[in-house]
């Protein structure tokens, strides 16, 4: 578990359309290297059996065993999660996920199926201040792929069509409703593909760069996590959106973004485990005669 100054910890983030699962070697020393990433849709499964097979998977990727592990932290909708050790809030998992992909990140955009949130970090990813977009729904993953499935194309297609777009068509309305009744509109009016897409990513994105700028991080160094982060046609959308609008921040994604909340899950757990260990060992010595 943690001998020899190896210490494995797993994280495992739970949303609403995928399990996300990281394992991590954290040597006493410092140097945490991941050893496993994997994303397991749950596309209407039992969401209890979609984490039990996700993990001895996970655990077989790395090359370890369950009893190897010393601290399983879920994360999300964790509490399906049956051998977690403990439980870590959203926010602070994207955090920490984020400080660990890219130490210059200041601002994290963490943007789900359901809904995104703004959130402004310091150096040790301590969240500093947060915003939400509202219920509906039309800010989020789930939004984008119910228009990636009328318009026939995948998820993994959105962002290089968007990123083609010669004429982007507006979205009227932030209404989720209302804006898929736009986009059908559209496809009888023969808008490209592409243009459309283009128009859904530059409005979901105007609306992101407020997110970010009513948190004071409109000159910070911003990572896009959650399952949306893979979608170059929306980080495009919000350069383009902060530089229209005269802000100094930067925007960018991570090959392993869609993951910052396990990772973060998993490096919290290391620490947790740690500090468990510390306090028991004082306590062991303060008993001893």
């Amino acid at each position: 578990m943690s001998g020899n100054g190896q210490l494995f910890t797993v994280g495992v983030d739970v949303g609403s359309s995928a399990v996300k699962t990281a394992v991590v070697r954290m040597p006493t020393e410092g140097g945490e290297e991941v050893l496993a990433l994997r994303t397991d849709r749950i596309r209407r499964r039992d969401l209890r059996k979609v984490i039990a097979e996700a993990y001895p998977l996970a655990l077989s990727q790395a090359g370890i065993e369950a009893g190897q592990v010393a601290y399983a932290a879920s994360t999300g909708e964790g509490e399906l999660v049956d051998f977690r050790r403990g439980h870590f809030y959203g926010m602070t998992t994207h955090a920490r996920g984020a400080v660990f992909l890219d130490a210059r990140v200041r601002a994290v955009l963490d943007v789900g199926a359901l809904h995104a949130r703004a959130m402004r970090i310091d150096s040790r990813s301590k969240v500093l201040g947060y915003r939400m977009t509202s219920q509906c729904a039309s800010g989020s993953g789930q939004f984008l792929e119910n228009v990636a499935r009328y318009l026939g194309v995948s998820l993994e297609e959105v962002g290089t069509l968007s990123c083609s777009a010669r004429s982007p068509e507006a979205v009227s309305s932030i209404c989720a409703v209302l804006a898929e009744t736009d986009v059908i509109n559209m496809v009888s009016r023969g808008i490209a593909t592409a243009d459309i897409l283009k128009g859904i990513h530059q409005s979901m994105a105007g609306r992101y760069v407020k997110l970010l700028r009513a948190i004071g991080a409109a000159e910070a160094h911003v990572l896009i996590t959650g399952g949306l982060a893979a979608d170059a046609g929306l980080a495009e959308a919000m350069r383009e959106s902060a530089g229209g609008d005269g802000l100094g921040m930067t925007i960018h994604t991570h090959p392993d973004s869609i993951y910052a909340g396990a990772l973060g899950a998993a490096l919290w757990g290391g620490f947790r485990h740690r500090v468990l260990e510390r306090r028991a060992a004082a306590a062991a010595n303060r008993e001893a005669p």
